[in-house]
């Protein structure tokens, strides 16, 4: 664990009893501070309880005593309003910052010269983190992996000269964290998303640059216009850059034509690898995530050769274009990460002749936006509260059913796509939909599918087929 040991005799406020939200208060108890946690939920304060920290209602708090509030990243800061504790601590010129700000404050008093690798975007932010993470560690170098994506930042190993901290971060982290300054800055791309969180694209877009105001390098996509001025923004004010792109060369960084990636550098190509037969880098969005990946490993130092070769042994990760099973010609594939169109897209881009699993809790937008790829499509099982909407949407475009529940859905599909014929066809569980209606959370969804699909019997479906 890190230890903060920058808030020793300083008064903290911890409320969100989450993963990050017990670390943090670990972490500063075992500095030094005077911490004090609270949840709305019951659960949460329970979590705490047994954490062993001091629960008390910080709505009866002495709000003119505390330091400082470390706040959950899911805990609203701004839109569709503030949280209640955040309205108190602004009131009492209170400071709110997440766990993350934590990290970044004992990073700089600890003086180790270790390297933050913190990595950004709407979509794909998750795979390259952990594709960068393999890359380092492949290549013999000292990196964990956290933020966003597994293990809480407080929770990852002190800092030592020799080690990378490779984090995700959300939008909700980055707002919470006034003084990011990692040696690389990742920005993959950007699209409508957390609006109600943020308010406008706008806002969401502003907060994703501060990953790119004082980042000794930064990596940013070309892909959409957003973050091409991010990227002309920060090259204005000094920050060595480089841009990714798998839709057109660039000038300095890593593009792809295919499934091949090309190294510019001042315009002149310098080296190439290949993500063929690649299945957990399969699609032109996990090119993107390759292209970024590889720009962060090479500002650090690691040969292109080194790298194209560890590409070839990335295993994945779960609920991101995963792939769960094959029967037969079938090929299961689980992408409950995509929470939303955008996300949706890139696996419906990656597949033919497929029979898809749609639907959840909708997000705003819907799924206009996916009509260009329903001819890729067989036939939708639409589940969760989307399934009306989503079915007005499609319309006579493409056959579709009401499963309404992820179980039938996926018996359902198993059923057509094995009675369909053709080289290969994939079940594909791909909601564009966030999964509260049914689901705790898309990891929650993702495991439902993958026992699902895993409970079938393949002389079953065969027979349901026929």
């Amino acid at each position: 664990m890190i230890i903060a040991r920058s808030f020793a005799g300083k008064r903290a406020a911890v409320f969100g009893m989450g993963m990050s939200g017990l670390a943090a208060a670990r972490s500063l108890l075992d500095g030094g501070a005077d911490v004090v946690a609270w949840d709305d939920s019951e659960r949460g304060r329970e979590a705490a309880k047994r954490a062993g920290l001091a629960v008390y209602d910080l709505a009866h708090a002495d709000w003119s005593a505390l330091d400082t509030l470390v706040l959950a990243p899911g805990v609203p800061l701004t839109h569709p309003e503030p949280n209640w504790t955040v309205k108190l601590a602004r009131n009492h010129g209170t400071e709110i910052i997440g766990d993350t700000e934590i990290f970044m404050r004992e990073r700089r008093l600890s003086g180790a010269s270790s390297k933050v690798i913190a990595i950004t975007g709407t979509n794909g932010k998750s795979t390259t983190t952990a594709l960068t993470h393999h890359l380092l560690t492949s290549a013999g170098l000292d990196a964990v992996v956290g933020g966003n994506i597994g293990t809480a930042v407080l929770e990852l190993p002190p800092f030592d000269d020799d080690r990378h901290y490779v984090l995700e971060f959300s939008s909700f982290q980055i707002d919470l964290t006034p003084s990011l300054d990692p040696d690389v800055g990742v920005l993959l791309n950007i699209t409508p998303d957390h609006l109600d969180r943020h308010g406008t694209l706008e806002n969401y877009a502003a907060v994703k640059e501060k990953m790119i105001r004082s980042p000794a390098a930064a990596v940013i996509g070309a892909d959409d216009a957003l973050c091409d001025a991010i990227a002309e923004r920060a090259i204005g004010r000094g920050i060595e850059t480089a841009r990714i792109s798998a839709i057109h060369s660039v000038e300095t960084g890593v593009y792809t034509e295919g499934a091949e990636l090309f190294e510019m550098v001042n315009g002149i190509a310098q080296d190439r690898t290949s993500l063929s037969g690649i299945g957990s880098l399969r699609g032109a969005h996990n090119a993107q995530n390759a292209c970024a990946a590889l720009v962060a490993a090479r500002v650090l130092g690691v040969p292109w050769q080194v790298l194209a070769r560890s590409l070839q042994t990335f295993p994945g990760l779960a609920h991101r274009m995963e792939e769960v099973r094959r029967i037969g010609h079938v090929l299961f594939i689980n992408d409950s990460k995509a929470t939303n169109a955008d996300a949706a897209a890139r696996a419906l881009t990656s597949f033919s002749d497929i029979f898809w699993i749609a639907g959840g809790k909708p997000k705003e937008g819907g799924i206009a936006s996916l009509e260009p790829y329903f001819s890729r499509i067989k036939k939708v099982y639409l589940i969760g509260e989307a399934s009306q909407t989503f079915a007005g949407t499609i319309g006579d475009k493409i056959p579709f059913v009401f499963a309404q529940a992820l179980e039938k859905a996926v018996s359902l599909a198993a059923a057509d796509a094995l009675a369909n014929g053709g080289e290969e066809a994939v079940v594909l569980l791909s909601p564009a939909c966030a999964s509260y209606d049914q689901f705790q959370n898309f990891e929650v969804r993702g495991q439902a599918f993958r026992s699902f699909v895993e409970a079938l019997s393949p002389a079953a479906a065969e027979d349901r087929a026929a």
